[in-house]
């Protein structure tokens, strides 16, 4: 048997310890690395914002019965595509040209509901800015004056594989990207070296969905950290094995500490033994920055109360996004939230019924978090992602028992902003009259992600990785227009 070497044993012992958030504290100390070599940390141009919360709600919200109202909708109801007074957009070419088919794969062939379906909803004009706002976000709407939406983003899978495209730009059939937190962690330096670089709260929202989370072949170092909401015991890797006691374990750190010891004094001018002993620090150090980073307990009733968590239906997201502001808080660069459970805001049927329930959910909590960014006087620095995988058609779904519902919509659907670096109560971009098609070139979806980089101060193009070239589509362009 070959002979175990201390540098590979140390390698696999940290590994195993803190998975990937000690990866990446050893990776940033030059011991561990993924298959290439990482930038120096430093942004590439001046940054507008420190850190990013991507608010990510699973299944595909209505674009025209939340930040997109459509009244053509309500006039021609009933009536199909063709017997209004608009082009048909299924006769578009952009109907083919934004859209890939996997035909192997029946769930991805869709049939086109042409009976228009009328809004669920009413919208009020809100702010100074007077942006409509749909009547499910009674709270959100204070905020409209502090908002950039983006109403012309496209994507290309109508599946639910779309919650990992726009996470990493990739439809189903191409080779997987690393997700945009990834390539954050991947081009900046740490902020707090006692949390991790990116965090994630409440997903993935499925083994499935992993890739939205996941580095790929910039290595695991890079990936997101799942933390949960539990001040004792947030991180799922970093608790004893079963069965192994508090003794055992510390037996496990001095043996670590004695071998380093002794390598240190037969090679005192190992730089790289240095960098070890400092990232094992750090991951004690960790242990005991996290808890206190999720502890909600710690803020005031008032606060508490801002976010919703004192009631049932907003007692989760509003837990989430005030974890997400504590992270933000204390350096982290950037923190996914998935408020929601997968595919909850998927509205086949019932969408009125479904859509209130849901809007009702996050209201509240996402109100209360933007409020709270502001009157701390964090929207300075840090910039927030509202988004969902895609939008719901102008058609009424005919399928099977569904008749009171909108299928999943790839076309065009909203996405909005808001924070370092933006635009405040401004609109990017439209859908047609009927929200069917994004208007003009539109956004696909590693726009998004081009502004966000952009945002922090990189150039998504210099972060490409040699021997790796992505599809232009996937490079993405900034928005420059939604840039305060």
């Amino acid at each position: 048997m070959r002979p175990i070497q201390r540098r590979d044993f140390l390698a696999d012992f940290g590994l195993g310890f803190t998975g990937l958030a000690m990866g990446s504290m050893l990776a940033a100390d030059g011991i561990v690395r993924g298959a290439t070599t990482p930038p120096t940390g430093d942004c590439h141009f001046a940054p507008r914002a420190k850190s990013i919360v991507w608010v990510f709600l699973s299944g595909g919200y209505s674009q025209m019965e939340t930040f997109d109202p459509k009244p053509m909708l309500n006039k021609y109801a009933g009536k199909t595509y063709s017997q209004t007074p608009f082009p048909n957009p299924v006769e578009s070419p952009l109907h083919r040209q934004r859209f890939r088919s996997a035909p192997a794969e029946e769930i991805n062939i869709r049939d086109v509901y042409t009976k228009i379906f009328p809004m669920q909803v009413g919208f009020k004009q809100h702010g100074e800015s007077g942006i409509a706002v749909t009547d499910w976000w009674p709270h959100l709407a204070k905020q409209v004056d502090d908002i950039c939406f983006v109403r012309n983003m496209w994507t290309t899978d109508n599946d639910h594989a779309a919650e990992n495209q726009i996470h990493t730009g990739r439809h189903k059939l191409d080779e997987t990207q690393p997700s945009i937190g990834a390539w954050a962690h991947y081009g900046l330096g740490s902020l707090n070296e006692n949390l991790p670089r990116f965090v994630v709260l409440g997903g993935p929202t499925r083994t499935d969905t992993r890739q939205s989370i996941d580095s790929y072949y910039l290595g695991p170092a890079h990936a997101g950290v799942p933390l949960k909401l539990n001040d004792k015991n947030p991180l799922v890797f970093g608790t004893r094995p079963s069965g192994q006691t508090a003794r055992g374990q510390a037996n496990e750190f001095d043996l670590v500490a004695k071998l380093n010891r002794l390598t240190a004094r037969e090679r005192p001018e190992d730089d790289r033994l240095a960098a070890r002993i400092k990232s094992y620090e750090l991951a004690f150090r960790m242990q005991a920055a996290v808890p206190e980073a999720v502890a909600l307990s710690q803020e005031t009733t008032g606060t508490q109360q801002m976010y919703g968590i004192d009631q049932g239906p907003t007692k989760v997201a509003g837990q989430r996004l005030l974890a997400a502001r504590r992270m933000v808080e204390r350096g982290v660069r950037f923190v996914q939230v998935f408020p929601s459970s997968y595919g909850t805001w998927d509205s086949h049927q019932k969408l009125k019924a479904n859509h209130a329930r849901m809007c009702k959910s996050i209201d509240k909590p996402i109100a209360g978090f933007l409020a709270d960014l502001k009157q701390r006087g964090l929207m300075d620095d840090v910039a927030v992602v509202f988004c969902t995988e895609f939008g719901r058609t102008p058609g009424r779904e005919e399928r099977g028992t569904a008749t009171t519902g909108r299928d999943h919509h790839p076309h065009g659907f909203t996405v909005w902003l808001a924070g370092a670096g933006l635009k405040r109560g401004y609109v990017h971009g439209a859908t047609d009259e009927l929200g069917y098609h994004a208007l003009g070139q539109g956004h696909y979806v590693t726009d998004l992600h081009a502004t966000v980089l952009h945002l922090m101060g990189l150039d998504n193009r210099q972060l490409e990785v040699p021997g790796r070239k992505r599809l232009d589509i996937d490079r993405g362009e900034v928005i420059h227009d939604i840039l305060a």
